[in-house]
């Protein structure tokens, strides 16, 4: 079983390394110190199993997995926390670590995967994994997109507007339009409310942006971003913003 570690610290890397060392069908591949080498790693290395610790800075071991989507191999989560053991499992993690490891529990969590690899069970959809990777009744802060080769990772109060096209969502932010496979409904649902305003099927708003609402013709309206970007807007959108913003 081929495994790759994920953890920013060096020395829960190595205590890991060394019980892992133990076991005689386990090949570490390679170590990732923070989650954009973690990305880079998997996809280059294809590992089986990834040891994945959930509090990291730049990106949490959620996010990684988000970001991965269906290239994601099985997982264990290792973490100094167990408040994120239910949503670890809900996105169908392997097994759950706490540091520091046991070797008991390291060897029964490697059956597990050796059972999961077997089985070849699918994993989580990305929505289901942004889900996780936010704390229970809290909107979405930031938003992880791969655009044309980058990784960007938009703190929310950025986005001007969201514009869906197709299958595809357009992130706007300082006039650059990043794309990303999702849809309005799932992006509506992680934003917040009070915030963000669905005033189209096709555009959601940020209302810190709006300089104000033209009547366009009947039951119509555009509203007028302060950089001047003009978006339509329905009657039921205009609803909306209204019963908002009064």
């Amino acid at each position: 079983m081929r495994v790759l570690i994920v953890d920013d610290e060096m020395l829960a890397r190595s205590i890991l390394s060394e019980h892992l060392r133990q076991i005689a069908d386990v090949e570490i591949v390679g170590e990732a110190a923070n989650g954009f080498e973690a990305v880079k790693l998997v996809e280059q290395l294809a590992p089986d199993l990834v040891f994945l610790d959930i509090q990291m800075p730049k990106l949490s071991g959620f996010e990684v997995l988000e970001l991965l989507g269906e290239r994601a191999p099985a997982v264990i989560f290792t973490t100094a926390y167990d408040e994120y053991a239910l949503r670890a499992f809900e996105v169908h993690a392997v097994d759950y670590l706490l540091k520091p490891v046991e070797p008991s529990r390291l060897v029964a969590a490697l059956e597990r995967a050796r059972e999961r690899l077997r089985a070849k069970l699918s994993v989580p959809s990305a929505a289901e994994l942004a889900l996780a990777a936010r704390p229970p009744g809290r909107s979405l802060e930031r938003v992880l997109i791969r655009h044309e080769g980058w990784i960007y990772v938009l703190p929310v109060d950025r986005i001007d507007f969201i514009e869906a096209q197709d299958d595809y969502l357009c992130f706007v932010t300082g006039g650059k339009r990043l794309r990303k496979q999702q849809t309005m409904s799932e992006i509506e649902t992680q934003l917040d409310p009070t915030r963000f305003v669905r005033i189209h099927r096709s555009f959601l708003v940020n209302v810190e942006r709006l300089a104000r609402i033209d009547l366009y013709g009947k039951d119509s309206w555009l509203a007028i971003l302060a950089d001047g970007t003009k978006l339509p807007m329905s009657r039921a959108g205009h609803a909306r913003l209204k019963a908002l913003i009064g």
